[in-house]
């Protein structure tokens, strides 16, 4: 499956509502990040606290272009959370974080606008 970054993309196949309620996004706040240098593309290493239930988990980022470490600890964002684990050089990424493409191919992170509980699943 290719990821077509175009806004003006057509939308992919339809799926079932079922599909969709396989792939599990849920919030949490980063607690870590640092730079990332060995990563292919500008990357940062991020440490996500999704609550009780499923506690925290690392993430490899393509962020760096856009967000430097320090501004990140404490914000929420959004990842999904039930994909295997995916080695990204000699890191292990847990879990998969989410964001948008900005008009230069750059990440933007994706967020609720206001706070929710750590482990908030996408609905």
């Amino acid at each position: 499956m290719h990821l077509d970054h175009d806004p003006a993309a057509p939308p992919c196949e339809p799926i079932a509502f079922g599909d969709f309620l396989k792939v599990d996004i849920r919030i949490g706040t980063i607690v870590v990040a640092e730079p990332y240098p060995e990563a292919r593309k500008p990357s940062l290493k991020l440490r996500i606290d999704f609550g009780p239930g499923i506690g925290e988990k690392k993430s490899s980022a393509q962020i760096a272009a856009l967000y430097r470490p320090d501004d990140l600890i404490g914000r929420q964002v959004a990842a999904v959370v039930n994909f295997p684990p995916r080695q990204i050089g000699k890191f292990m990424s847990e879990v998969l974080t989410v964001g948008f493409a900005d008009t230069g191919g750059n990440v933007v992170l994706f967020a609720p606008d206001r706070p929710v509980p750590n482990g908030s699943r996408l609905f």
